[in-house]
């Protein structure tokens, strides 16, 4: 009974005393208000000028060389690797030879195929001449000319596996890869050489969304490298994506020609400088000024010891800088930091 009454004790101390701590915060609390009560009441913004500026839209961005064609091709024949004709880090030319297929078996069956198709036509002949007196059918006549045309077909057939006996470069360029030996079986599907274009290249990279409005399919960009510092290249802008990549940066491709050295390799590093023409100045502030977000079009402008809200009409955002279409005039000042306490017309304290 005694450690019943002892625990209820207790309790009631513990409640009293916590009772006790939040009587006694709020009256602080409440006194602490009443200070603030008792001040003018104005709400402390930062402010700038609104200022016009001549626009600098020029701006580098770095990305990697990629050759205009990188092909690694495959056999299309079944059989023995009997010449290699060309090495690693050789030029080749499109439909130049580069390697020969072991060809015997397919000589044999195109020359068959050769000799089906003469003994078909011959027969074809025959059969016309008999169709004349009465001799075969029209049916037997149309037979033949199908047996021609299937003839005709598997001669066609044999003549390209032969042909293709001969590998040849599908595209010009560099031999990047050599990835078969004399004496190598091939099949269907077999890699045989992988060819590197770099006579052109594209120097892909990606700018951020004030930088690709400013860029069109087409335009002009000079190219610099860190290996060649003296040298610069003209590229054209050839490919602009039309959606943000996962870092809400657009992907672009500039188009270049190599020099006759081939000086740059697929993979290099490069820097793209765009230059635009002179702006005329416009009207600038700071992207912190929009209540939200820019695509929000608000601000509050100081009016005086007040607030005061204002409609705008944004145009390019300029990294921490915003164009202003319409809605301020030069020399107005707009509050940049403590837009989420203010309404039209709040009393306000600024500072710079």
């Amino acid at each position: 009974m005694k450690k019943v009454l002892t625990t209820v004790i207790i309790l009631i101390v513990v409640i009293g005393g916590i009772g006790w701590i939040l009587s006694n915060n709020k009256k602080k609390n409440e006194e602490k208000t009443a200070i603030v009560a008792q001040g003018s009441g104005a709400v402390t913004v930062r402010t700038s000028s609104v200022t016009k500026q001549p626009l600098d839209l020029d701006f580098s961005v770095n990305g990697n060389f990629l050759p205009s064609q990188d092909l690694t091709f495959s056999a299309e024949n079944s059989g023995r690797i009997t010449r290699i004709l060309v090495d690693v880090g050789s030029k080749v030319n499109k439909g130049q030879i580069i390697a020969y297929l072991d060809s015997e078996l397919l000589n044999v069956t195109s020359s068959n195929a050769q000799a089906t198709y003469d003994n078909a036509k011959k027969d074809l002949e025959r059969f016309e001449s008999s169709f004349k007196t009465g001799g075969v059918t029209q049916q037997q006549l149309d037979a033949q000319r199908l047996n021609v045309e299937r003839a005709l077909a598997t001669l066609k057939e044999s003549n390209r596996k032969l042909s293709d006996a001969n590998i040849k470069a599908p595209i010009n360029g560099i031999v990047n890869k050599k990835l078969i030996e004399v004496g190598t079986y091939v099949s269907p599907g077999t890699q045989l050489f992988e060819i590197v274009d770099v006579s052109k290249l594209k120097l892909s990279t990606t700018v951020t969304e004030s930088q690709v409005a400013a860029l069109k399919i087409g335009d002009n960009v000079k190219i610099t490298t860190n290996v060649y510092p003296d040298k610069s290249f003209n590229g054209k802008v050839s490919f602009i994506a039309p959606k943000a990549d996962n870092s809400l940066n657009f992907p672009i491709e500039i188009e270049l020609s190599n020099n006759q050295n081939n000086d740059i390799r697929a993979g290099m590093y490069g820097t793209a400088v765009f230059e635009f023409a002179k702006q005329a100045p416009v009207v600038i502030i700071p992207r912190t000024a929009f209540v939200g977000s820019v695509s929000s079009n608000k601000v509050f402008i100081a009016n005086g010891d007040h607030a005061k809200e204002r409609q705008v009409v944004a145009g390019r955002i300029l990294g921490d800088q915003v164009e202003i279409l319409s809605g301020l005039q030069e020399g107005e000042i707009v509050i940049v930091s403590g837009q989420i306490n203010l309404v039209d017309g709040t009393q306000i304290s600024a500072i710079k």
